[in-house]
């Protein structure tokens, strides 16, 4: 049996998948990133032979891919998150046709063909307001746990209407909410919708097409989900793997490469 792997470098965790020639997930490591992103990439991949129970000699071919894939050292070859990302979320639930990948310091809205081959995408390149950052302010702001937010923004009956688009003075804006006596579930319900209609807007941008498929961290995020269904009006696709949709397509493409290398010559002999 062999085995392809994929690691996922992200800005604030990485991830690797390893996957054998079913294509089936044998093992996955998640980790803080940290500083050292080289480091980071090493340990992740580590972890994931180890949940496999493989050794590093059967994994054939490894893909880096996210913000630091350059920094796979031990890679054969690099592919985007945004190919990775649709690639993974077709292979998990195969009618989809749209993508949401939000992560810490982005967000993208990716349209595939049943393939998986990209049709088009956007970013939020120029504000962290819609993604898990923004969820990261209001986590430092209110003093609860990043898996709290969720949860405690389904509590709420009034949510307030959070106006900035700077993730900079999105502290000041949710502490200004507190001191005006809002309870801290409508304040949370606010940036969640916030964040919510950001990414519908760049969803809108690559236009829209059943199935919806949410990846990335903040996808286990119960509160997120369910903002972004309510202002879609439509059920997103949410797996447990969510958080590991792009290193998972990224071992799938792996693991293409090792089924290539396996095919049968041509003879090139004359019909």
């Amino acid at each position: 049996m062999a085995y392809a792997a994929g690691v996922d470098v992200g800005s604030t965790q990485t991830k690797a998948v390893v996957i054998d020639e079913a294509k089936h997930i044998a093992g996955r490591a998640l980790i803080d990133t940290g500083a050292n992103v080289i480091a980071a990439a090493e340990q992740a991949f580590s972890e994931a032979l180890k949940s496999a129970n493989v050794p590093e000699e059967e994994v054939e071919y490894v893909v880096g891919t996210g913000y630091g894939r350059y920094r796979v050292t031990f890679g054969n070859t690099q592919v985007t998150e945004i190919s990775c990302h649709g690639r993974g979320a077709v292979h998990m639930f195969p009618q989809t046709r749209t993508v949401l990948d939000m992560g810490g310091q982005d967000t993208k809205a990716i349209r595939v063909r049943p393939s998986g081959e990209i049709v088009d995408f956007c970013m939020n390149d120029k504000c962290a307001a819609g993604t898990g950052r923004f969820l990261g302010a209001a986590s430092s702001a209110l003093a609860i746990p990043l898996d709290q937010l969720g949860p405690t923004a389904l509590r709420a009956e009034h949510p307030v209407r959070i106006s900035t688009t700077c993730t900079v003075f999105a502290e000041s804006e949710v502490l200004s909410w507190l001191g005006k006596g809002k309870k801290i579930e409508d304040i949370l319900q606010g940036v969640h919708q916030s964040i919510a209609a950001r990414s519908i807007g760049l969803l809108r941008r690559v236009g829209v097409e059943p199935e919806i498929t949410f990846t990335g961290g903040v996808a286990r995020n119960i509160g997120m989900i369910e903002a972004l269904q309510k202002g879609l009006g439509a059920t997103l696709n949410v797996s447990d793997d969510s958080h590991f949709m792009g290193a998972l397509g990224a071992a799938l493409f792996a693991l293409d490469h090792v089924l290539a290398g396996r095919a049968p010559a041509a003879s090139g002999r004359p019909s």
